[in-house]
Order: C-alpha cells, then structure tokens, then sequence
C-alpha cells in the first residue's frame, strides 16, 4: 500500500533539514469556505510555506491533484525542467476552477518523484 505523509506543523521540529524536508513537500490548499452551486470556484495548491522544493531531474513534484472526499476533481502533470531545472528550486503551484453542487471536503496531494505522496489538510466547503 502507498504510504501518504502529511504535514506536521514545522514550529514544533527542532531540526532544520527535517523542517525543510515536511514544508517543501506539503500541498496547501487556499480556497474559499463558501461557493455557489453551478459557479466556477477557484481552489489553489501550492507546494510548500516557507521552504522550495528542488527541480532536479531525478526530483521533483510531478503532479498535483484535487479531491473532494475520495473523489478526483482535478489534476495538472509537471515535467523536470519546468521551474528551472537542475540546481533550481521553486513552489510549484496550480490554480483549478470547479464546479460544485454540494457541500465539499477539498484535499490536495502531490508527488515528488523521490519522496512519494503527500496530502494536504482538507477544506471543508460549504455550498448553497
């Protein structure tokens, strides 16, 4: 079974690199709490606060998704290269347009191409 990581708040992590290691690989989620049935409703994932995620050709963020609850709303798909390249870093980010008819639970997960799957914190959406 795939192992997914989240992210753990990185205040509470003594160790620089580990810090570093948790920011850089976890999707956060921006959007809303509120959306209109049947209306366009933006949802934002970027990779990482405070720390940039490499751009090797052996490691880097290959896609991000979007769900609500278990079903996939939306993906993009990266190619090493497409923030730099070799020795470059950057926030990999993606903006999806949705329509929803229901309440959501909007989560994020990405893959780094070393490191694995790493989800987000989920969203709740509320929609009229």
């Amino acid at each position: 079974m795939l192992k997914i990581s989240r992210y753990q708040d990185i205040s509470l992590i003594e160790n620089e690199a580990k810090k570093d290691y948790v920011d850089r690989h976890s999707p956060f989620v921006h959007c809303k709490t509120s959306a209109k049935a049947g209306e366009k409703f933006e949802i934002k994932v970027r990779m990482g606060k405070d720390y940039e995620h490499p751009d090797d050709f052996d490691h880097y963020i290959s896609n991000i998704s979007i769900f609500d609850k278990d079903k996939k709303l939306a993906e993009a798909t990266f190619y090493a290269g497409a923030l730099g390249g070799q020795g470059k870093k950057g926030h990999q980010e993606v903006t999806f347009y949705v329509l929803l008819e229901k309440d959501a639970t909007i989560t994020a997960q990405s893959y780094c191409t070393k490191h694995g799957l790493w989800e987000s914190d989920p969203i709740k959406v509320s929609v009229s």
